[in-house]
């Protein structure tokens, strides 16, 4: 799989990974810990993100060892994403759609904001 299609089917199936953790980590937090959404949400995107982070690190962007200042950067580009994924799912649950249904479309917004600035940033290139 080379070129930015592979970088993008390798990046998605990551994150569909991450769909699985969020998912779970959310459902738990607010329907067993009876956390509030917004912060059941958030930290359930986080734990995503360090799940994502690690797999991105190895297997798509095949980077070597984890480091620091990478696993910082895609935080910061996260936190977009994370503004996306959460304004969606508040916004969606209020309207009365069901949590993860909301969920995975704020998930899925999110995608189009994370991929970018990885590739762009985070990685530093445009294809592999």
């Amino acid at each position: 799989m080379a070129g930015m299609p592979g970088l993008a089917l390798r990046f998605a199936v990551v994150g569909g990974g991450g769909v699985v953790v969020n998912t779970l980590v959310l459902y738990a937090l607010y329907h067993w810990a009876g956390l509030p959404l917004l912060a059941a949400s958030s930290i359930a995107v986080e734990l995503a993100v360090v799940h994502n982070y690690l797999l991105n690190d190895r297997w798509t962007f095949a980077a070597g060892d984890p480091s620091l200042r990478r696993f910082i950067k895609f935080n910061v580009t996260v936190l977009g994403g994370l503004g996306v994924n959460v304004l969606i799912v508040w916004a969606l649950v209020r309207t009365g759609m069901h949590l993860l249904l909301a969920n995975c479309l704020g998930i899925a917004a999110a995608f189009a904001v994370n991929f970018a600035s990885s590739t762009g940033w985070v990685w530093g290139r445009r294809s592999r």
